[in-house]
């Protein structure tokens, strides 16, 4: 006879101010609790609540399509997407905020020196970035250092579509990991980039994994509640999206489309691009590809990959960003 195991989830933990609805899972700490404030947390069950329904929908068209390229389907571009790929449509200009990104560099490690390094943008979740308030202390030196007046613009990377948060549930359920991390650091943040940036734009966010426009036309109506909630201008939010999966190579113009009043542009990846590649072509043989580390973007389907990237940013006005080991794609 089968036998069943029931396990109960820790008590939520005391001391956290929470709407109803939702649970802090996990040890408090008065340093999360003034990140995790009871109005935070309504806005990101707010987010949760109206949108987790279309990111099950959109979940269950990734493993539809997975299906059939296992079944020996290849991916392509959408014959029902036709007039967006050949319209003449642009999106919106970039703000000034972000109009040079010739250079970029990745987080978190050692934000100050990051922020002060002369890079045009900085892909890290601070708080204490957006404040300026960054220092840190060389005991060994004897100097202490702080951010210069003028630093890289800020890129926040909340995680993909397909990954919970298992120290928030929402009306019993993890949290989208995706909506914490924007909510959480849009709402403590977006009134500091009003005052403090100049130039009416931002916060800036880098969005990872999709794999279909319907993910990011997600992703924009969240950013349009985001901005209503708050009463700043539509198109004040931007992001830079990562074409990091091969099902979205095909999908490059039908994105900026959804996002086009919010886009900043696409990034072109490797590693990740990679790795898509051999999940998508799983169960076809002939799709082998060598040890990865011999994959460089020279091969003629990375090559591909890359230049319709630039084509397709270029046609429509934003910018075309590359990878850690890729030469940068700007115009």
């Amino acid at each position: 006879m089968a036998t069943t195991t029931t396990t109960t989830a820790p008590a939520a933990a005391s001391g956290y101010d929470t709407p109803e609805g939702v649970d802090v899972r996990g040890r408090y700490d008065p340093e999360f609790a003034a990140v995790l404030t009871r109005d935070a947390l309504v806005f990101v069950a707010a987010l949760h609540r109206e949108f987790r329904g279309a990111v099950r929908h959109a979940m269950e068209h990734r493993r539809e399509a997975q299906r059939r390229y296992d079944a020996g389907e290849l991916p392509r571009f959408d014959p029902a997407t036709r007039f967006v790929r050949e319209g003449g449509w642009a999106c919106a200009p970039p703000p000034p905020a972000v109009a040079d990104r010739t250079v970029e560099i990745t987080g978190p490690a050692e934000p100050r020196k990051m922020l002060n390094s002369g890079a045009k943008v900085f892909m890290v979740n601070l708080r204490d970035a957006v404040a300026g308030t960054i220092t840190y202390h060389d005991a060994t030196r004897g100097r202490t250092y702080k951010l210069n007046d003028q630093t890289a613009k800020l890129f926040v990377r909340p995680r993909g579509w397909h990954l919970p948060e298992a120290h928030v549930l929402i009306d019993g359920e993890p949290a989208l990991g995706c909506l914490v991390d924007f909510g959480l650091y849009f709402f403590h943040n977006h009134a500091a980039f009003r005052a403090g940036q100049g130039d009416g734009f931002g916060p800036f966010f880098y969005l990872p994994k999709m794999e279909h426009s319907r993910e990011a036309r997600i992703w924009n109506g969240v950013f349009e509640r985001a901005e209503a909630a708050a009463g700043i201008e539509r198109g004040s939010i931007r992001a830079t999206v990562l074409v990091e999966t091969l099902p979205a190579a095909f999908q490059m113009d039908e994105i900026l489309h959804e996002l086009r009043d919010h886009s900043a542009g696409l990034n072109c990846g490797r590693w990740d691009y990679i790795f898509s590649y051999v999940k998508t072509f799983r169960a076809h043989p002939d799709r082998m590809l060598p040890d990865r580390a011999l994959v460089g973007m020279t091969q003629h389907f990375m090559r591909s990959y890359s230049h319709l990237l630039i084509r397709t940013c270029h046609r429509r006005g934003v910018h075309a960003m590359g990878g850690m080991v890729i030469k940068l794609l700007t115009s």
